[in-house]
């Protein structure tokens, strides 16, 4: 048999060499593949959060008859003033006399008095403060079942609802959580706040700004009855959702005599007239419910 020749042997031998390259080629591209398939893509960075838009400022507290303003001019204490506004809405201040700041904001009211101080030739460049300090045109009306009715003022830094409660002492003990404000904005109307709930559920969009001459009133809590085979028969403050049970454990429970069948309400109706319905003690009442407990028999 002849014996392979050596160029044979070279061009196998250049052959494995190629085809092991070409192998391990395929794997680091393998390789590759596999680690950018395991690197997650990029996200981007999430923007910054914009600030939320500003709301409307609120309209100025105008001055009024009988409102008390200090008015300050800086540099110049001898001309410093603290007066009360004429039925006519003017102050009377050194050098310029009687001016007219009613009807206008603080703010407008010391441009008012500069102008007055550089156009009469007192002043070069007058810088003119005015504060309010005490308000009597700016004021609401608060009545019904409160600590403390009566008028109230509004300065600016207390026009809210529950500002002006908390002025009033807050509600008396027999006061309902329900507060009616009558705003007579060219014409009247009337808007109800339930405070409880507003604070319960956060939210404090009803606690309304007050406007000069609004008028809060805080009714009566609702209540419902109890009496007959009961603990301690008389009237109660109804609460939402409250049930027959609730009625009459807050009525001290029935007492040993008391028929637990014997458990009726009296509800007024629409029409004026009174129905006298059977009761279970998961049935919620409602205002002016009367609850009344028979006494067995045996």
């Amino acid at each position: 048999m002849p014996k392979p020749h050596r160029s044979f042997f070279l061009r196998a031998a250049c052959g494995n060499v190629a085809t092991f390259a070409l192998t391990a080629m395929l794997a680091c591209v393998k390789t590759a593949a596999a680690a950018d398939a395991q690197i997650p893509p990029q996200i981007p960075a999430p923007a910054a959060p914009t600030a939320p838009p500003s709301g409307q400022a609120l309209p100025p507290v105008l001055l009024g008859p009988g409102d008390m303003v200090r008015v300050v001019v800086l540099e110049n204490p001898e001309l410093t003033a603290e007066t009360r506004l004429s039925v006519q809405g003017t102050v009377g201040l050194p050098l310029l006399g009687e001016v007219s700041i009613g009807n206008r904001s603080t703010v407008d009211a010391a441009n008012v008095i500069s102008d007055g101080y550089r156009k009469g030739r007192y002043l070069r460049d007058p810088h003119v403060s005015v504060t309010l300090v005490e308000t009597r045109s700016q004021r609401v009306l608060v009545l019904g079942h409160v600590v403390k009715p009566g008028q109230y003022p509004l300065d600016g830094s207390s026009d809210r609802l529950t500002d002006i409660l908390a002025l009033a002492g807050g509600r008396a003990e027999n006061g309902a959580d329900t507060v009616v404000v009558t705003r007579r904005d060219g014409q009247p109307h009337r808007l109800e706040v339930d405070i409880t709930r507003m604070y319960r559920e956060g939210d404090l969009s009803r606690d309304i700004h007050l406007q000069n001459g609004d008028m809060i009133f805080v009714p009566e809590a609702p209540v419902f009855y109890v009496y007959g085979a009961v603990q301690r028969a008389g009237s109660y403050r109804l609460e939402p959702s409250t049930t027959v049970m609730a009625a009459l454990s807050l009525g001290g429970g029935l007492t040993p005599r008391a028929s637990q069948r014997g458990i009726r309400i009296h509800r007024k109706m629409p029409d004026g007239s009174t129905r006298e319905l059977s009761a279970r003690l998961a049935d919620r009442i409602e205002a002016n419910d009367v609850i009344f407990v028979k006494e067995r028999l045996f």
